[in-house]
């Protein structure tokens, strides 16, 4: 049996917004009950409906937020990389250094970044681009580079929040194959939040659907997706 490298019990994540009233807040259970394993080589895809709690997943694994009950259990030794189009990146520094500055906070040594740096601009297709700011980035380079950051800096787990599904689609179909290509290798784990049920067809072999802030039953990756559908249009 591949080896566990997550387990989720029971995760419930609630989010406190300010009313007009300075006193008072409004809460949220982002996630209420959600509770699955993960395991060492699995392709993981992750849908609801928007609001459901996808992303807020993905951030507690990264350890940007802790759950506010349930128990997550991972190993400290086990590194994540999440990728989206809001996180990771400093929006003064140009590509090229943000390519440093995520490798780092990876526990990446420079000497290693270095070594893959032209790779990276490569398959980021980024160009004279790498030296530009990335606030002057569109969504589809900051996805671009996001992608080929986690590809080569070779984390344990890659957290993908929609970034396969921006750009145009030549660019999505050679990272969702160099993706499957990646986690075939069997060291890499991935688990990525989309809305496109064809791409993660194409991809994952399991499906975690989230639905009013629970993990409903799991099915077969064509079935999941299917009531997945079923409940995004009834």
């Amino acid at each position: 049996m591949s080896e566990l490298i997550y387990r989720f019990k029971n995760i419930g994540l609630c989010y406190h917004k300010r009313t007009s009233v300075p006193w008072r807040r409004h809460s949220f259970w982002a996630l209420k009950d959600v509770s699955f394993d993960v395991f060492r080589g699995q392709t993981i895809g992750i849908v609801g409906r928007n609001g459901a709690g996808k992303s807020s997943l993905l951030r507690i694994i990264a350890g940007i937020i802790e759950p506010d009950r349930g128990i997550f259990e991972h190993d400290s030794c086990v590194k994540a990389s999440l990728q989206s189009l809001s996180a990771g990146f400093n929006i003064l520094l140009s590509g090229r250094q943000n390519v440093f500055l995520s490798g780092l906070m990876l526990g990446i040594q420079k000497s290693v970044i270095r070594e893959h740096l032209d790779e990276i601009i490569e398959l980021s297709e980024l160009g004279d681009f790498i030296d530009d700011p990335v606030r002057e980035y569109s969504s589809g380079m900051l996805s671009r580079l996001g992608f080929s950051i986690a590809y080569f800096m070779n984390p344990d787990v890659l957290l993908i929040d929609e970034a396969l599904a921006v750009g145009d689609v030549e660019f999505q179909e050679k990272s969702a194959a160099l993706l499957r290509a990646k986690v075939r290798q069997g060291n890499t784990t991935a688990m990525i939040v989309s809305h496109s049920p064809e791409m993660l067809e194409g991809i994952c072999d399991r499906i975690i659907c989230i639905e009013n802030g629970k993990n409903l039953p799991e099915l077969p990756v064509e079935e999941s997706l299917q009531k997945y559908l079923h409940y995004k249009n009834p």
